[in-house]
C-alpha cells in the first residue's frame, strides 16, 4: 500500500504529512522555527533552519505512519508564499536570511512605484496591487543591499526562490530551480495571463532573469529526491502555494466557491474560472493552479495577522500558555465589553493595503480584563474575514452561500460561530481540516496516478460541521459599526 507525502512548509513551523488513498492522516510531525525581527516592521527566517526543520518532520511523519520512503508514491510541497530568498547556485549557501512575506521593508519602493504612476501597469499584468507583500521589491532589496549580489545575479551565479524553490532544491540536491505558476502568480514579476515572466516588469524592478526559477504546472512529476535524503529516491509531483493547495483541498472547483484559511494570516480564495477577474475592491487575482496545460484563476483577499495574533496573547502579553487556551479564556466572558483588538502589527492587508497601519487596541476601561483582550483578538479574525467576504460578494455580485473552512483556528467553535454570524451565511468545517497538505497531495498523487481524476478526489471531501448564524442582524451591524472605528484609527499610524 502506497501513500502520499505533504510538505507543509508555514511561516511558524514546518509540518509532514502522510495521507492513505481515502484521504486520511496516517502520520504528521511538526517543527516550530525562529522568527526574527530585526526591526519593528522587519521580519527573517533562517533559509537553511526551514530545510533542517522540513527535512526533520519529513522522516519522522513516515516513521510515524510506520511505513518507509519507499513506500511513499509522491511528494507534494505546499509553502507560505512570497517570502523570498537568494542562494548560491555553487554552494547552495543562501546570501542572506529569508525576508518572510509579512516584511514591510520595500513599502517606500513601491510608494515610489505608484507616485510614477505604475501600479496599474503591474495590476494589469500579474492581477497584484503594488505592495511591499510580495516578492518582486524584496529580491530587488536583497540584490541591492548585499554586497556585490546584483553582479552575481547578472552572471547566473545566484538562485532566487520562494520557499517551494528553495526546498525542490534542497530536496533534488541542485538538480531542479523552479516553481510553479501558483507561487510565481506571487511575485509582482509573473504575467499570469501568458504564463511567463514578464520582461518589462522585470526591468522596471531591475530583476536579471538569470536569477529565477523555471516555472512548472502546479501537478507534474519533476524530478526525484536525491539519494540517501529519505532512503529512497520519491518523485517530487505537486507543488502549490499554501492558500491555492488549501483551495484544492476543499474542492472548491467550481467558479464562485469560497475558501478561508486561518493560519498566521487568514486568506480566502474564490474560484473564479478560467480567466482571472480584475477586482474593483482591492482584491488580487491569482493562479489558482495550472494542471494538464489548463490554468484556473482565483481572486484573494488577505488577511496578514489571524493566528499570529494569538501567538502575540501567548509570546508577548503571556496571557496564556499555549494558543489552545484562548477559547477557554475568551469564554470567561459573555461578550468583548467594548474592547476592540486591531491586529495591524505588520499593516493592514485586503482591501485596506495600509502598510503603515500598526496594531491598536480600543474601548480599554478599568473593567476590561484578561477575558476581554482574549475574545477581542478571536473576533479580530472575524471582523478581518467579513471584510474580506464583503469586498468579495461585491466583485462577484454574488451573496455567498457557504464559507469552506480550514486551518488550526477552526477547531475554535466560538469562533467559528461568531463568524457564522458575521458573515451571514452557513461555515463549512471539514472533515479533514488539513487541507492545504491535502490539497498539495491530491495534485501529486494525480500526477503519479495515485488518484485517477479530479471526480475521484471530489468523493473524498465530507462536511464535519456546519454553523449557521444565530445573531440578530443589529448586532452585527453594531459591531462591524465599531470594528470599522477601531480601524480608522490603526490607518497610517507610521510615516511614509
Amino acid at each position: 500500500m502506497n501513500f502520499i507525502l505533504a510538505l507543509d512548509q508555514g511561516t511558524t513551523s514546518s509540518r509532514a504529512l502522510v495521507f492513505d488513498h481515502d484521504g486520511n492522516i496516517r502520520g504528521v510531525a511538526q517543527k516550530e522555527f525562529r522568527q526574527i525581527f530585526p526591526q519593528p516592521g522587519l521580519v527573517e527566517h533562517d533559509a537553511e533552519e526551514i530545510w533542517a526543520s522540513q527535512l526533520g518532520v519529513a522522516v519522522e511523519a513516515i516513521a510515524r505512519a510506520g511505513v518507509t520512503a519507499a513506500d511513499i508514491a509522491a511528494i507534494g510541497i505546499t509553502n507560505q508564499r512570497e517570502t523570498t530568498i537568494v542562494w548560491d547556485r555553487a554552494t547552495g549557501k543562501p546570501i542572506h536570511n529569508a525576508i518572510v512575506w509579512q516584511d514591510r521593508r520595500t513599502a517606500g519602493e513601491c510608494d515610489r512605484l505608484k507616485a510614477e504612476g505604475l501600479e496599474p501597469l503591474f495590476r494589469a499584468r500579474t492581477g497584484l496591487v503594488l505592495d511591499a507583500y510580495f516578492s518582486g521589491t524584496k529580491l530587488a532589496w536583497l540584490l541591492d543591499h548585499v554586497p556585490g549580489a546584483r553582479k552575481r545575479a547578472q552572471a547566473g551565479e545566484l538562485a532566487f526562490g520562494t520557499v517551494d524553490s528553495w526546498l525542490v532544491w534542497n530536496l533534488t540536491h541542485g538538480e531542479r530551480h523552479l516553481t510553479d505558476a501558483s507561487n510565481a502568480s506571487r511575485t509582482l514579476l509573473f504575467n499570469i495571463h501568458d504564463g511567463k515572466w514578464d520582461p518589462e516588469l522585470l526591468e522596471l524592478l531591475r530583476i536579471p532573469p538569470e536569477v529565477l526559477p523555471e516555472v512548472v504546472p502546479s501537478s507534474a512529476v519533476y524530478g526525484k529526491t536525491a539519494a540517501r535524503l529519505l532512503a529512497a529516491r520519491v518523485p517530487i509531483a505537486g507543488i502549490a502555494g499554501d492558500q491555492q493547495a488549501a483551495l484544492f483541498g476543499q474542492l472548491c472547483d467550481r467558479p464562485g466557491m469560497v475558501k478561508n484559511t486561518y493560519g498566521t494570516g487568514c486568506f480566502m480564495l474564490m474560484h473564479t474560472g478560467d480567466r482571472p477577474v480584475a477586482s474593483a475592491q482591492n482584491l488580487i487575482g491569482t493562479v489558482a493552479s495550472q494542471i494538464n496545460g489548463h490554468t484556473e484563476y482565483a481572486l484573494e483577499g488577505s488577511v496578514f495577522v489571524a493566528g499570529a495574533a494569538v501567538q502575540w496573547l501567548r509570546d508577548g502579553l503571556g496571557i496564556i500558555r499555549t494558543s489552545a487556551e484562548v477559547e477557554a479564556l475568551a469564554a470567561t466572558v459573555p461578550d468583548n465589553g467594548g474592547v476592540y483588538l486591531v491586529p495591524a502589527f505588520t499593516g493592514l492587508g485586503a482591501p485596506h493595503w495600509d502598510p503603515y497601519a500598526r496594531g491598536a487596541m480600543l474601548g480599554l476601561t478599568r473593567g476590561s480584563t484578561a477575558g476581554h483582550i482574549a475574545r477581542a483578538t478571536l473576533e479580530s479574525i472575524a471582523f478581518q474575514t467579513a471584510d474580506l467576504l464583503q469586498a468579495m460578494e461585491q466583485d462577484s455580485g454574488t451573496p455567498l452561500a457557504e464559507l469552506r473552512v480550514d486551518g488550526g483556528a477552526t477547531a475554535n467553535a466560538m469562533l467559528m460561530q461568531f463568524q457564522a454570524d458575521l458573515l451571514g451565511c452557513a461555515v463549512v468545517r471539514p472533515m479533514v481540516r488539513e487541507t492545504t497538505a491535502l490539497g498539495v497531495a491530491y495534485l501529486a498523487g494525480l500526477a503519479t496516478g495515485y488518484w485517477v481524476d479530479r471526480a475521484e478526489i471530489g468523493r473524498l471531501w465530507q462536511a464535519e460541521r456546519t454553523f449557521i448564524p444565530a445573531m440578530e442582524r443589529a448586532r452585527v451591524d453594531e459591531l462591524r459599526g465599531r470594528w470599522n472605528r477601531a480601524l480608522e484609527r490603526a490607518k497610517g499610524w507610521e510615516q511614509p
